[in-house]
């Protein structure tokens, strides 16, 4: 009753006040069951009092709109992708996870195509994913990544200390860069996308081989990201 409940919420989630409600539950019960679904990852916690689907629960109930999303973010991925030559991805946030929803490959001979379109990984393993998570609200961000802490080893020996040190690098430069973690020798460049309230909806991001993305390349992919999300989404996704 109370993990239903939250999936009716959707990513604006629900209060611990509101699922005692629907559920007829006294809020000690509702916090009992809470903490289990948040061990076991069906639940994360988004902001101070609201609960959203976690990541156990994206597994298996993947979001209606995401061929709609992926309608919207296609031109940008062509756009991108036709400037600087890389692959170009999409994804959207599933609980914790990353969800690649979007993919276009570019006109380089070697294309580092670093997730497929369908995979879910933790988010912030991969350049979108990483983009992401540092536009969460810190304390939101924080619950993603101590959720998927027994899980970011198996992405390129990824640690929770590791990971809130890019996030804070990312909102410092505006932009994501993280390489080696979601494939080997790759390195990727991701941005988010705001939806029309202004809550980050989806990342975009480019792989290459790190040997073709020094920090100059980085800045001129970030800033093509930038400038056709400005193009194409004036208004958001």
């Amino acid at each position: 009753m109370v993990l239903d409940a939250v999936l009716q919420g959707g990513r604006d989630g629900v209060r611990v006040i509101d699922l005692c409600r629907q559920c007829e539950l006294p809020r000690a019960s509702v916090y009992r069951l809470l903490s289990t679904l948040v061990d076991c990852g069906y639940v994360v916690q988004r902001g101070r009092f609201r609960y959203v689907a976690g990541p156990s629960v994206a597994l298996f109930t993947p979001s209606k709109s995401d061929s709609t999303l992926a309608a919207s973010l296609q031109p940008v991925l062509a756009r991108v992708s036709a400037a600087c030559g890389d692959a170009a991805f999409a994804v959207l946030r599933d609980g914790g996870l990353s969800h690649c929803i979007a993919r276009q490959i570019g006109s380089y001979p070697v294309q580092i195509l670093t997730v497929q379109v369908g995979k879910r990984q933790p988010l912030g393993v991969g350049a979108a994913g990483l983009a992401l998570l540092a536009a969460l609200p810190p304390a939101e961000a924080e619950a993603v990544i101590k959720g998927n802490s027994a899980a970011l080893g198996n992405f390129g020996g990824m640690t929770p200390s590791r990971l809130s040190l890019l996030v804070r690098a990312t909102r410092e430069r505006g932009w994501a860069a993280v390489g080696n973690h979601a494939a080997p020798g790759a390195m990727g460049v991701g941005m988010a996308v705001r939806g029309r309230d202004d809550t980050p909806v989806a990342g975009i991001s480019v792989a290459a081989s790190i040997g073709r993305m020094p920090k100059e390349r980085q800045q001129l992919i970030a800033g093509l990201i930038r400038q056709a999300v400005e193009a194409l989404l004036p208004n958001g996704l």
